[in-house]
């Protein structure tokens, strides 16, 4: 898991969105650099991917300049990735977690580890993209996962790449849900 305390993950979101939402521009760049000063504190750095609007705060050793360098990072679980598309309320944030880590552990108690690491990697995208909890996905958003976050984001084995699918449908199955039907299509 993230080396990073959950307030300052909270308060780098919060600068942020202050940021974002300043008028001048020099307000911006002082919420961020208090945002980059507090981050740095713990060794970790931010950036916000425009691609899906998100918040990703990850330890500075995994850049050089101002690229990542993938032979650096060896637990992506350090990582944190914050939707700022979201309502941003913490609480809600929170409350989805609690949930979608529930079904991982049900995962995990049902079907073992390697279902459990698709559940967790299926949890992240849901909550972090989406702030939602992982049974209400929308095929669409199954497709994304699959083809875009699963493989560049989850670092999966090669036995969690041939179980994801199946890992999925015990997602849905612990939680008494109809998973929609959808073509992955995957990569």
């Amino acid at each position: 898991m993230t080396d990073l305390p959950r307030e300052v993950r909270t308060e780098a979101e919060r600068l942020t969105r202050l940021a974002r939402r300043a008028v001048d521009e020099n307000e911006a760049a002082a919420y961020e650099r208090d945002r980059d000063e507090r981050l740095a504190a713990f060794d970790y750095t931010a950036r916000v991917r425009a691609e899906d609007d998100t918040l990703v705060l990850h330890p500075a050793e995994w850049l050089e300049g101002d690229t990542a360098q993938l032979d650096r990072i060896e637990d992506t679980d350090r990582a944190v990735e914050i939707s700022l598309s979201g309502s941003g309320d913490p609480a809600e944030w929170e409350s989805v977690e609690q949930h979608n880590t529930a079904v991982v552990e049900r995962v995990r108690e049902r079907e073992g580890a390697v279902h459990a690491a698709n559940a967790r990697a299926f949890a992240d995208f849901m909550g972090n993209h989406y702030a939602r909890e992982v049974e209400t996905a929308t095929a669409a958003e199954l497709r994304e996962f699959l083809t875009e976050y699963f493989p560049r984001n989850a670092w999966p084995s090669d036995e969690q790449r041939d179980a994801v699918e199946q890992s999925l449908e015990h997602v849905y199955a612990v939680t008494e849900t109809e998973m929609p039907e959808f073509s992955s299509a995957r990569r």
